[in-house]
């Protein structure tokens, strides 16, 4: 397999100021949630799909709705129900006027899909989205049919309301790249929101929104391709493989990350390289990105979680037992 050729210190600094122009235009309209913008970015940017996680309000398909908007790419909205069926988000094949059969492309064939609430998906659907999620491609009547090269999931779940949930299969949270936690934001943010309904914004309009695509589809196709090409040293591999090898070796987790989640943490320090104007990786791209790595990966023992003991502590102690490598 070819080696990607390095980055030159212009295409670095074009891409970094690219994505840098995006994030600066998100959050002019998501108040308040630098991180979770940041780190679904950085998600995209590696090809991969995101969990947000969040109370109700706090702007998830706002965000999803923007950066479809700033991309220039479809976007589609899922509300996930119990009795929601696989060809409801897959496409149907239906017997048309001429007496011939014709295929119907569900809410999957778009470039940026929303699953609100995914978590009340019957298991038949979520496995529907596992393919999807998986192959990038999904199956009716035997037929399997491609999506969108930039097709990217983005599921919502709500962290208090557990009354006709279903508790996703650990395959697939796996094939989820990072956990988002969207939190309340600030006062000062909540002002300002208040301040831009004032002044016309409206979440169901995105006309209101005040953005125009600073990307489009191959600006991000250029842009993902640029993250492989960032260079990771041998101790930065060495030390992400550690990180995730010691999930599976500490008492206070039941369960540990996969090597997915190893592919998943090397990717995002890629990619949050890039975006910080770096061809290379450090050891903090990689510290700053395990909690939404992992967070959504491991189990905590269920009598530490009786005690408080969450996913993203028991993450954060993995640097006390993983020592990190030199810059």
């Amino acid at each position: 397999m070819a080696i990607p050729s390095p980055l030159t210190p212009s295409e670095v600094q074009r891409h970094a100021e690219g994505a840098q122009r995006l994030l600066a235009q998100l959050e002019r309209v998501v108040l308040g949630q630098h991180d979770a913008i940041r780190e679904s970015m950085l998600a995209l940017m590696a090809r991969g799909h995101v969990l947000l996680e969040g109370p109700p309000g706090t702007a998830k398909t706002l965000l999803v709705r923007a950066l479809a908007r700033s991309l220039g790419l479809s976007f589609r909205r899922i509300q996930f129900t119990p009795d929601l069926m696989p060809s409801d988000i897959t496409g149907v094949n239906f017997l048309g006027a001429q007496g011939e059969f014709a295929f119907r492309p569900g809410p999957l064939f778009a470039d940026l899909v929303l699953g609100d609430e995914i978590n009340r998906a019957p298991a038949k659907t979520q496995a529907a989205m596992l393919e999807a999620m998986q192959e990038r491609a999904v199956t009716v009547d035997g037929d399997t049919r491609l999506l969108s090269s930039g097709f990217t999931v983005f599921a919502t779940q709500n962290p208090i309301e557990f009354e006709g949930t279903y508790p996703l299969p650990e395959a697939e949270l796996d094939r989820f790249l990072v956990k988002v936690l969207l939190r309340y934001p600030s006062s000062e943010a909540e002002q300002g929101m208040l301040g831009r309904v004032l002044g016309g914004f409206d979440a169901a309009s995105p006309a209101s929104f005040g953005i125009e695509p600073v990307m489009d589809a191959a600006g991000l196709e250029a842009l993902r391709a640029a993250v492989r090409q960032v260079r990771v040293e041998p101790s930065i591999v060495a030390y992400i493989t550690a990180l995730v090898r010691t999930t599976r070796e500490t008492p206070t987790l039941t369960l540990g990350a996969s090597p997915r989640a190893s592919v998943a943490l090397l990717l995002l320090a890629q990619a949050s390289a890039l975006m910080d104007g770096r061809d290379y990786v450090v050891p903090d791209d990689v510290k700053s990105l395990a909690p939404p790595v992992l967070r959504h990966r491991v189990q905590v023992a269920p009598e530490l979680e009786l005690e408080g003991v969450t996913p993203d502590a028991a993450v954060e102690s993995l640097f006390e037992r993983v020592e990190a490598p030199r810059a």
